[in-house]
C-alpha cells in the first residue's frame, strides 16, 4: 500500500448514537459524535479521510457505518466490535441535559495497532478532541498517538469540545495536548469549563502562551469567530442563514478549516476563516450534525 492511497486527514475518537428525548415517552435515535462529525465534514467537502474508531455491531452501529460509507471515509480506519452502543441520552434540548451510556461500550476497544500500514507518512493533519481522551483506557492511548504523531512532525489538531465527563482536573490534560498542537479550535463555553475562574481574555491570553506558534480558533457562536496564528488575527463574522439547530455547528467549523487548509494550501488564513464559519452556518440550516458539501458552502460564500 502505497502513501497516496492513504487518507490525508485521521481523526482519532468517538462515534455515538444521540438518543433525543421526543415526548414524554417517545425518543429519537441521531448517529453523531464530535470526532466523527469532523471526519464526515472533512470528508462530505473532498478531502480523503478516515475515522478511527470503533461501534457496535447492532444497528446502532450499522448507522453510523452507513453513513460513513455515503460520506467516503476510508473504512479501512473503522472498526466494528461485539460490543454494546456508546450512547448520549438526551433528555432535555433547552437548555441541553444529557448523560451517557458506555460502560465497556465498543468505542473503548478502538485498536490503532491494526491501523492500515503507512498511514502515518501519509497523513498531513491528525485530529483529536471530546470525550474520547478521558474515556480510558482509550484516552490514554489517544493522547500517546497524538503527541507521538506531534514528534514525527504530523500537525496535530485539536479541540477539547467539552462535555460534563470533563471533570476539574481536565485543564491539565488540556494543557498537555493544546502546547503540542498545530491547530487549536476553543469555544467561549470551552474556555469557561477548562478555567472558570478566569475572564475570557485572561483565559483566552492564558491558551494563546501555551501555544504560541499554533493556530488558534476562538469561536463565539453566532457573535463569529476569532483566528490567531503567530502575530496574525483574523475576525470572522458569523454567516446570517436561517438556523434550524446548531448541533454540530462547532465541529463543521473545525472540519472546514481542515479540509480548506489541505484542498487550498495556498488560500489565506482569513480565507481560510471564511471557509470554515460558512460551513459551520451551512450545517446550522439543516437538522442534526450536518456535513455540508462543497457547492454548498462555496454557495455561501458566493452570497457573502
Amino acid at each position: 500500500m502505497t502513501a497516496p492511497d492513504l487518507p490525508r486527514l485521521a481523526v482519532f475518537g468517538e462515534a455515538l448514537t444521540d438518543l433525543v428525548r421526543t415526548g414524554e415517552d417517545s425518543w429519537r435515535s441521531i448517529a453523531g459524535g464530535a470526532c466523527w462529525n469532523v471526519a464526515r465534514v472533512a470528508a462530505t467537502l473532498g478531502v480523503a479521510t478516515g475515522w478511527g474508531g470503533a461501534v457496535s455491531d447492532d444497528l446502532f452501529g450499522a448507522r453510523i457505518v452507513e453513513l460513513s460509507r455515503e460520506a467516503g471515509l476510508d473504512p479501512r480506519f473503522m472498526q466494528v466490535v461485539a460490543r454494546p452502543p456508546l450512547l448520549a441520552v438526551v433528555h432535555q434540548l433547552d437548555p441541553p441535559r444529557y448523560f451517557f451510556l458506555g460502560e465497556k461500550a465498543a468505542d473503548l476497544a478502538f485498536d490503532e495497532s491494526v491501523l492500515p500500514p503507512g498511514w502515518e507518512a501519509a497523513c498531513q493533519f491528525a485530529h483529536f478532541g471530546c470525550i474520547s481522551l478521558v474515556r480510558q483506557p482509550l484516552g490514554e492511548r489517544l493522547v500517546s498517538l497524538a503527541l507521538c504523531l506531534a514528534d514525527a512532525g504530523v500537525p496535530v489538531s485539536f479541540d477539547p469540545n467539552c462535555r460534563n465527563l470533563m471533570g476539574p482536573d481536565y485543564a491539565e490534560l488540556f494543557e498537555r495536548l493544546a502546547a503540542r498542537a498545530s491547530v487549536l479550535k476553543i469555544s467561549d463555553e470551552d474556555l469557561r469549563h477548562i478555567y472558570p475562574q478566569l475572564e475570557a481574555e485572561a483565559a483566552l491570553a492564558h491558551v494563546r502562551a501555551l501555544a504560541p506558534a499554533a493556530v488558534l480558533l476562538y469561536t463565539r457562536g453566532s457573535a463569529g469567530m476569532d483566528v490567531y496564528a503567530c502575530d496574525v488575527h483574523v475576525a470572522q463574522p458569523a454567516f446570517a442563514v436561517e438556523v434550524v439547530d446548531t448541533v454540530g455547528a462547532g465541529d463543521a467549523c473545525i472540519g472546514g478549516f481542515l479540509a480548506s487548509r489541505l484542498l487550498r494550501p495556498e488560500a489565506s488564513l482569513r480565507e481560510h476563516a471564511r471557509f470554515a464559519a460558512a460551513t459551520a452556518a451551512v450545517a446550522c440550516t439543516r437538522a442534526g450534525a450536518h456535513a455540508p458539501t462543497r457547492g454548498e458552502v462555496e454557495a455561501l460564500l458566493a452570497r457573502g
